[in-house]
Parts: structure tokens; C-alpha cells; sequence
């Protein structure tokens, strides 16, 4: 018995791959998927149906829908389900693994360099130039996600609801995704509608894919604690991303700001300009920019290592954090591609996708608040009066020098409209010339 012949039978195409084939592709494509999920996701659309022709618009179009509904990272979700759809669950392993693959180990080779070449001159210096960059790609992703969610007052409401909510309340992230998932749910009417026919043995799928993809997603922490005693910080990172990739609605830059006050405040694992660091990083490489948390995994593990070696602990961390970030979307698709058929005329699903994609975008705002924060001031503390939480500064304490940099890369991203990777690269050497120059 294999969940393999439960397939969807949906893929009208001109040409039918070979697995090679489709091998070979999902193997390019995982090298050079730059540019974050519409960058990703265009690039599928242009390779798999204009190109390929190996799935039609309007499946194309559906598959996307539904990978929007379930956490984790859409592009990576999306290509898993037309390997799915393509070869069945060999189809779909191949397409995920090969989709994450490549920069997960471009991650790993830069997190190393990163723990080893600190206090490097020219390291330190592309990492300053790298600061500004990301400040400027979080407003751009603010204002590009911004633009595409909120269509309504209403919507719009739940934006700014959700950044108070977050910001000054300190509300966590898992409970703003569900209250406005509910929100959107409740909110949106039903229209009457044809039922869909459901797909023969949807059933037994979603049970064997469920069960098989738990054990693999769970394996891995049991095995830590039964190893390294349930304290190990293996265990911690284990739970923490677990519960994070659960929660993943809305792509990295939603989780940025959650995931780094828990790493720096809670875990104390990594300080917040490391974590701007780690975004920076993230973005040079190809693969879902949620491939971040791979490095907030790799410090953790490193910095405290216990019977292994810190490099050792890293590649251990730095594996585990991947392995419990990626395996639960992947379950997910298995799970759930046998109900797409119906999921596609519900309507309330989709208002409570929307609803979750506009507190995103309160979210983003916090998060670039936070990075703006942390990345042009010195000192940035924590204050709290009663239920309300805020950011305290000194304005007198602005990097000048950061400053600068940061308004160059806005000139490039807003004026220029440069590509992510090449203002990256080209703020880093602008970093490094400013550290010989300045100091």
C-alpha cells in the first residue's frame, strides 16, 4: 500500500515529464530560486507552464490557493504539491527537498563563516553594510504585501489591530494568526455553491501521509531527549521551530519579529543585531528566505554545544532546526492534496485567508519598527507600563554612518528597483569600504 496511487487526477497537460525529467528541473530550479516567494513563484509559473507546459494556468492558479491556506513557505509548499500532482509522493519529496536543498546548505557554509570570521575586518564590514539593506527590504516587503492584503477598510482594520496587538501589548504571534483567522472566517459569507465530488480514497492519504509524516517530524527531538536529556538545547530548538512552522502564515518576514524576540529575550541564544545579521545572510542565498531560522539554529547549537564540539553542535542545530522547519509543510501538502478539489469553492477559507494575510501585515510593521530600532540606534531597551509595552532610545544615539548606507539602499531598492540579491551584495561592499575608511 503506498499513498503514491492516491494521486491528484488533475494534471491536463501537453507534455508528461519523465521523473528524470522532472529531476533535473526541480534541481535547477532549487540553485537559482533568488528573490524571495513572487520571485519563486514566477519563475515556476514560467518554467512548469509556459515552458514546460507540464501543468495548465488555472492548476497552477488552484495549487497556489491552496498552499496560501497552510503554514509554512508557499513557494516551497507549492512546488512540493505539483511534484505531487506530477509523480506523486516521490514527485512531491523530490520537488520539496531540491526546492530547499541547495541554499540550506549555502545557509550553513555562511553561518559558519559567520561564527568563525567575526572580528575579520572585512567580514564585520559586509555585515554593517548588510544591516541597512535589510531594513530596506523589510519596508519593501511591508509596503509590496501592504499594497496586495489590505483591499478594505475592514481588512485594514485587522492590519492595525494586529500591529497594536503585537507591539504595545506584546500579544504572541500564534494567537494574532488565529484571531484573525477566526475573524475572516466568521466575517465571510458562504455563497451557494455546487458541491465539489470528492476524490476517491482522500481519506486513506491524509491518515498514512499524517501519521508517516509526525513520525519523521518528531523523530529527531524524541531522539535528542533521549540522548541529551530533555534539557539540551537540541530539545529546545526542536520545539520551538516545530511550534513555529505550525504558526508560519503569511512567509518569513510575519515570523521575523516573533521568532527573534524569542531567540534574543526568551532563549537568549543570539543578540537582535545577529538577528538582523541572519536575515541579511538569508537573502543572498537561493531557496524560502524562512531558511533564517536555519541560522539562528546553527548560533544556538554552536554557543552552547555541551558534550560536542561547537562546530559539531552548529551542523547538528543548524540540520535540526531545517529538518523541523520543512517537514511539517511537506506533511501538510501529502496530508491535505486529496481535498483540494473541495477546498477550492470554500469561501470562508478564503476570507479567513485574508484576514490572516492583513494581520500579516501589522506584523511586517512591527518587525520593521523592531529592525529600524535596533539597526540605527545603539541601545534600545524594553519599557512596560501596566498591560502596555514599548521601545525606549536615545535619539541622540543615530549611526550616522548606517544611516547613510540605508538611504543609499533605498535610492537602489525604491529609485534603481534593483533585485534583492544584487542591493545585498553591493551594500556589503559598501559596508566594507566604510569599516576601512571609518573604522
Amino acid at each position: 500500500m503506498t499513498v503514491q496511487t492516491v494521486q491528484a487526477d488533475t494534471v491536463a497537460t501537453s507534455a508528461s515529464p519523465t521523473f528524470g525529467e522532472s529531476f533535473r528541473l526541480w534541481l535547477k530550479i532549487g540553485c537559482i530560486n533568488f528573490g524571495g516567494p513572487a520571485g519563486q513563484i514566477a519563475m515556476m509559473h514560467r518554467m512548469l507552464v509556459d515552458e514546460k507546459k507540464w501543468i495548465d494556468e488555472p492548476r497552477f492558479l488552484h495549487a497556489l490557493n491552496f498552499c496560501m491556506l497552510l503554514p509554512g513557505p508557499e513557494a516551497q509548499k507549492l512546488a512540493t504539491y505539483i511534484g505531487w500532482a506530477l509523480h506523486g509522493v516521490p514527485g512531491g519529496l523530490v520537488a520539496g527537498i531540491l526546492f530547499v536543498l541547495p541554499g540550506a546548505l549555502v545557509m550553513l557554509a555562511l553561518s559558519l563563516l559567520y561564527a568563525l570570521g567575526r572580528g575579520v575586518s572585512w567580514v564585520d564590514g559586509a555585515l554593517f553594510g548588510i544591516k541597512a539593506a535589510v531594513l530596506v527590504i523589510v519596508v519593501e516587503a511591508l509596503l509590496r504585501i501592504g499594497r496586495r492584503a489590505l483591499k478594505t477598510r475592514l481588512l485594514a482594520g485587522v492590519a492595525a489591530a494586529a500591529f497594536v496587538g503585537i507591539f504595545f501589548l506584546d500579544l504572541p504571534f500564534p494567537l494574532i494568526v488565529l484571531a484573525a483567522g477566526l475573524f475572516g472566517f466568521l466575517t465571510t459569507r458562504a455563497p451557494d455553491g455546487a458541491a465539489v465530488a470528492p476524490m476517491p480514497g482522500r481519506w486513506r492519504q491524509f491518515v498514512v501521509a499524517s501519521m508517516v509524516g509526525l513520525v519523521l517530524w518528531w523523530a529527531p527531538v524524541v531522539l535528542a531527549v533521549l540522548l541529551l536529556g530533555a534539557s539540551a538545547v537540541f530539545v529546545d530548538i526542536g520545539l520551538f521551530f516545530s511550534k513555529l512552522a505550525v504558526v508560519s502564515f503569511g512567509g518569513a518576514y510575519a515570523l521575523l519579529a516573533y521568532m527573534a524576540q524569542q531567540a534574543v529575550d526568551t532563549y537568549h541564544w543570539m543578540s537582535a543585531p545577529e538577528m538582523v545579521d541572519g536575515l541579511g545572510l538569508a537573502e543572498t542565498t537561493p531557496g524560502p528566505l524562512i531558511l533564517v531560522t536555519q541560522f539562528v539554529g546553527f548560533l544556538a547549537a554552536y554557543r552552547d554545544a555541551g558534550p560536542l564540539s561547537p562546530l559539531a553542535a552548529g551542523v547538528l542545530g543548524a540540520a535540526l532546526t531545517t529538518w523541523v522547519t520543512f517537514v511539517p509543510p511537506m506533511t501538510f501538502i501529502f496530508a491535505g492534496a486529496p481535498f483540494v478539489e473541495q477546498l477550492r469553492a470554500n469561501q470562508r477559507l478564503s476570507g479567513a485567508l485574508a484576514a490572516i494575510t492583513a494581520a500579516v501585515v501589522g506584523v511586517i510593521l512591527n518587525l520593521t519598527v523592531w529592525f529600524a530600532l535596533h539597526v540605527l540606534f545603539g541601545v534600545v531597551q524594553e519599557a512596560r507600563a501596566g498591560p502596555l509595552r514599548w521601545y525606549a532610545f536615545d535619539p541622540l544615539a543615530l549611526d550616522l554612518k548606517v544611516a547613510v548606507l540605508a538611504l543609499l539602499a533605498a535610492a537602489l531598492a525604491f529609485g534603481l528597483k534593483r533585485g534583492l540579491l544584487e542591493l545585498v551584495l553591493v551594500m556589503a561592499a559598501l559596508g566594507i569600504a566604510v569599516r576601512f575608511l571609518f573604522g
